[in-house]
């Protein structure tokens, strides 16, 4: 793979975020001062040991959470000051998630899972089209229990892009996977932002994947410990499980 790309306009910003858990009189730092600038384009793979805040500031990314303190500007506008409906338009029109569990409806085939997204966005892809670029084309008409877990893991990919997100959230995609369709899922991550130019947020424990990446930000305790650029960009099959 290439070196690291020109980045456009930023897509995020968040400057100095907060995020505080309380139970009772508990009170549990999840984000401590995050200050950070996601681009158009990239790649950005979250590192950092469980409890480092990862899982928190995507949810803040996605409009799922919002912060204690700070600001956090989704291109020139202000999350932070948003209303429940104007978070949930937001997540409708502009991301897409995937976890590291499917939540696929088993009862429905691959095509008629992701239809369930394109008959409510607002300049879907086709089924069809999704499926494809995730490399399922010819299992489109099989239900979930006909498909392994790397593909029911594109089957959820395909879901999150066939709306056109500009932002891909990505929780830990390839945690309960094999290296084969691990590496498979990886593929298929970088598809979607090759073909979309979608900026792709990627959480995981499997440090190698960091290879992939545009950019690598690691989280201890809630604070940014590094944030740079990855100068040797690797395919995923290169990724070590």
């Amino acid at each position: 793979m290439a070196n690291a790309r020109d980045i456009a306009e930023p897509v995020f910003r968040l400057v100095d975020v907060t995020r505080v858990f309380r139970t009772g009189k508990v009170a549990v730092h999840a984000l401590r001062g995050v200050t950070l600038s996601l681009n158009e384009g990239e790649v950005v793979v979250l590192l950092g040991a469980s409890g480092s805040g990862k899982s928190t500031l995507l949810n803040i990314l996605g409009g799922l959470d919002l912060p204690t303190d700070g600001q956090v500007f989704f291109r020139d506008r202000n999350l932070t000051r948003a209303s429940d409906g104007d978070l949930t338009r937001f997540r409708r029109e502009h991301v897409g998630f995937v976890f590291q569990f499917y939540n696929l409806v088993p009862s429905l085939t691959a095509r008629e899972n992701v239809a369930l997204v394109t008959e409510i966005a607002r300049n879907p892809m086709t089924p069809e089209e999704a499926l494809d670029m995730v490399g399922l084309g010819p299992r489109m008409d099989h239900f979930p229990s006909e498909l392994s877990g790397g593909e029911q893991q594109r089957v959820a990919i395909a879901r999150a892009i066939a709306k056109r997100p500009e932002v891909l959230l990505c929780d830990e995609p390839t945690g309960a996977l094999d290296s084969k369709t691990g590496v498979q899922v990886l593929e298929a991550l970088c598809a979607v932002n090759r073909n979309l130019g979608t900026a792709t947020v990627l959480i995981t424990h499997n440090a190698d994947i960091q290879r992939i990446a545009h950019r690598v930000v690691v989280l201890a305790d809630g604070r940014i410990t590094r944030d740079e650029v990855n100068p040797d960009r690797v395919a995923p099959s290169q990724v070590s499980w």
